[in-house]
């Protein structure tokens, strides 16, 4: 693995306090950003984008450039693993992703390749190859994977759902048929990180965004045990591999997801408490996060308040500034930049 020269993220995943308090954002490229419109209608097609390894790295490369951020996460998208299994994907103007056939039961399961088809992954790790060639030193490279109950829940459905209903239906009704789907989900993960680290990568996360739909029996079935199945996987094949887990929606369960997987830092979202993340998760474990995506939105006095907020949280132990999730598309670029200044400003005083 590549290690840029005195990343302060890279620091954080070893568990120590840099300098300066490392930024990036989730879905940091992406639709806020002019310069990634004009590529993305350059490019034809979201999945084409995707997979033209010219203008993803491109993109992945341009919010680093404007905002000077402490990493680049590899443009690309969580459903290029089922894509690479054999179930089609496709994105419809205004629709999202369209998986098919949707994957309704056990025998839909067994139709489905056993290994990731990785000629058709092909394009993502050349995208890796040449990000890492053109990025500054001291700013990380991030690779990353839907973990496998997210994954699921567009499979099952063939497309985005408001409570995955589908798939936790799917799990209550045949769990051995659910759970092969998770084991297919788990090794093709294990295997397509392995690639990205292989290809270059400095670290990846694991994002489980509808983790927190699930009761606790099947949070600890379908969250907790695949992602760490994973990480003593991947660890397994490439050593030291660093990993950030992000279980969105967890709550009080990230505790029990902390004890049970190992990963180098936990993904925190904006609806956690602060004072029991510090005190029950960041005691044991490097954080990221939480800002809300809609006080990014909204800009003003109230950014400056939460974002004070978050740092006096967490900072003085190991700590990465974050989103709670994703960037917003309508979010100003003025707002963005108002945030980066004032984590510098705060990580300097």
């Amino acid at each position: 693995m590549a290690v840029p020269v005195a990343s302060a993220l890279l620091e954080v995943l070893a568990n120590t306090v840099p300098a300066r308090t490392p930024i990036w954002l989730m879905r940091q490229a992406g639709r806020y950003l002019p310069e990634y419109r004009e590529l993305r209608a350059k490019a034809g097609s979201f999945l084409d984008l995707c997979f033209n390894p010219a203008l993803a790295a491109e993109v992945t490369l341009q919010p680093v450039r404007r905002f000077g951020f402490d990493a680049a996460i590899l443009f690309s998208d969580i459903l290029v693993v089922p894509n690479a299994l054999g179930q089609k994907l496709t994105f419809a103007a205004g629709e999202g992703p369209q998986l098919s056939p949707p994957v309704v039961d056990a025998a839909m399961v067994a139709r489905l390749g056993t290994q990731v088809d990785m000629a058709a992954l092909a394009p993502v790790y050349e995208t890796i190859r040449r990000v890492r060639a053109e990025l500054p030193a001291g700013v990380a490279l991030l690779g990353f994977c839907g973990a496998p109950f997210t994954v699921a829940t567009y499979m099952v459905a063939g497309h985005g759902t408001p409570d995955q209903a589908p798939a936790r239906l799917f799990a209550y009704g045949d769990p051995e048929g659910f759970a092969r789907l998770i084991d297919l989900l788990t090794a093709a993960s294990i295997d397509y990180l392995t690639g990205q680290f292989e290809a270059g990568v400095d670290a990846v996360q694991l994002f489980d965004t509808w983790a927190g739909v699930l009761a606790p029996g099947e949070f600890e079935r379908w969250c907790v045990r695949p992602a760490a199945q994973i990480v003593a996987a991947v660890r397994a094949r490439v050593p030291g591999a660093r990993v950030i887990g992000f279980p969105r929606g967890a709550g009080t369960l990230l505790a029990a997801y902390v004890e049970q997987v190992p990963t180098d830092a936990v993904g925190l979202d904006w609806m956690i408490d602060r004072g029991f993340a510090r005190e029950h998760i960041q005691r044991r474990r490097p954080v990221q996060g939480n800002l809300d995506p809609l006080a990014l939105l909204a800009g003003g006095a109230a950014l400056d308040r939460e974002i004070d907020a978050v740092l006096t949280a967490f900072s003085g132990r190991p700590f990465i500034f974050n989103l709670g999730h994703g960037i917003l598309p309508e979010t100003p670029i003025a707002h963005v930049e108002r945030m980066v200044a004032r984590v510098r400003g705060f990580a300097a005083a």
